[in-house]
Formats: C-alpha cells, structure tokens, sequence
C-alpha cells in the first residue's frame, strides 16, 4: 500500500465545483475482480466503517453515517455523518456526485461541514483492472477549515487524519479480500 500526494488526475471533474487545496491518496493492488471490490467500496457503511469505531485518530469517539433511500450508491444520493468528539459536536453531509460501476465513485460535502481538522473535501475511489490484479486508488481533496482554531488544527493535523482515511479505506479492501 502507498500513500502519495501528487495526483495524475484532475482535481476537479468537469462541472463540479472548484479545485481543493490538498490532496491525499492511497494506493492497494488487490487480487479480485474489479465488480467485486466496486460492490465492497460501494457500501458506504463499510467504507466509513473506521469511522464509527473509537481509535486514538477520532480521540476515542466515532461518527454515525445515515444513509437515504439510496444508500449512497446513485447519483444525487445524500450521507450524514455526525458524532462528538472531544466534546466538540461534527457534523458532515455528502452528496454522490459521480458513480460509475464498476471503476469509479466520487462524492463531495454539501454546504459547510463542522469539522476539526479538515474542511470542505471531495472524495473517491477509482478501480484499474491490471493483469492478475486490480489497482485501487482511494483519494480525498480538501480544504482546510476555516476559522483561526479550525486552520490552525487543520495545518497541524489535516494531512494526517486525511492520510489514515485513504490508508483504512484502501487496507480495509484489501483485508476483506485477502482473509481468505
């Protein structure tokens, strides 16, 4: 697994909204078929999985994801997230903007999130089907959070907590298929 900082793709798809500051990525080469790691990533409770359980990154919180009738697999479809961390309440609302079986999923925040250490983010994962392998690129752009408090922790801590969600997302996938 490798994470990396540069990206080969644009920032911005066409027609969504304007590029982000940062950039994080993830990197796994999973032996499974590209339809079977799509439907794993494209569960989106399972893809945020790391997020509703303690650990030191979330300071021992979790966030809870609710997804609409969509279950965040189409087009348009909407996810929440919300927890308390550090006494502090977050709140984050995403909207699918790009979901194409079985390559590619890209989704973005809706409005201002009440994040601590990043800010607005585009986010997603590509599917590259190689020879025995499929290669799994899991990325976030995002901007850093406004207000003193909220840049201050995002410059000390932004890249890190960006680069343990990639990294989980992508490990996550990678553990499911290789348990057996």
């Amino acid at each position: 697994m490798a994470l990396k900082n540069a990206s080969p793709w644009p920032a911005a798809e066409p027609g969504m909204s304007a590029p982000f500051q940062l950039h994080r990525e993830a990197l796994a080469d999973i032996a499974a078929d590209p339809s079977a790691i799509f439907a794993l990533l494209d569960d989106h409770r399972r893809l945020s999985a790391h997020m509703e359980k303690p650990s030191l990154m979330m300071a021992g919180a979790t966030m809870k994801t609710e997804l609409d009738s969509q279950r965040g697999q189409a087009v348009g479809s909407v996810i929440r997230m919300k927890g308390v961390v550090l006494g502090v309440s977050l709140y984050v609302e995403e909207v699918v903007t790009h979901h194409e079986p079985p390559f590619r999923k890209t989704w973005e925040t809706r409005g201002q999130p009440r994040l601590l250490v990043i800010g607005p983010y585009r986010m997603g994962f590509e599917l590259s089907p190689a020879a025995t392998d499929t290669r799994v690129r899991v990325w976030i752009d995002y901007s850093l959070p406004t207000g003193l408090t909220g840049r201050w922790l995002g410059k000390l801590l932004g890249k890190v907590y960006a680069d343990w969600c990639v990294t989980r997302m992508a490990r996550d996938a990678t553990n499911f298929f290789n348990k057996g």
